[in-house]
């Protein structure tokens, strides 16, 4: 990606995460971060094509601050709940809100956009075998799963502890169940 359409989709995130995206144009996004609705154009190729760069940017921020907090433990129970504590806050929770929004607001057509799990399934297998930890890709899909619906609960109800606690019951079971095998 470069640099100036890099900056651009760092300052059209910024900006929809704060106001959101809905139903706002091409022109109505570059006004808000001072461009022209050319530039969105020329670096995105449609409003549909800036809509997925805002999801898989989202997304491969999240991946990479699970690699960081990878780093500082080795317990897979702790890092899921690390993870959950830095989406669920309310630096967080805008960013997250961006990428439910922009799943629903717009018909996902390509291969790679209807595969938003795969990043994460990858992801999630390189960082258990940089802690040491076995991973299977059903438990691992599971996880992404449950974390997703539970912060879609966090977004609509604005209270993150109900669905602390069940992510802690989660990895409890997920934990339990391995540790049985």
């Amino acid at each position: 990606m470069t640099d100036v359409r890099q900056r651009l989709l760092a300052r059209v995130i910024d900006e929809a995460a704060s106001n959101g995206l809905a139903d706002r144009s091409l022109r109505d996004v570059a006004a808000a971060i001072g461009s022209s609705h050319r530039m969105l154009h020329y670096h995105f190729g449609s409003r549909a094509g800036l809509v997925a760069a805002i999801v898989h940017e989202v997304e491969a921020r999240q991946r990479l601050l699970l690699a960081e907090l990878a780093k500082t433990t080795t317990d897979p129970g702790d890092l899921v709940l690390a993870l959950w504590a830095r989406l669920s806050t309310a630096e967080m929770l805008p960013y997250v809100r961006l990428f439910f929004e922009c799943i629903a607001s717009t018909a996902v057509t390509t291969t790679a956009e209807r595969h938003l799990t795969d990043p994460w399934l990858r992801s999630g297998a390189a960082v258990a075998a940089t802690i040491g930890a076995d991973v299977d890709m059903v438990d691992l899909q599971l996880g992404v799963a449950v974390t997703r619906g539970l912060l879609i609960d966090v977004l609509t109800t604005g209270d993150a502890t109900p669905a602390t606690k069940a992510l802690e019951r989660y990895v409890s079971l997920w934990l339990g169940r391995r540790g049985s095998e």
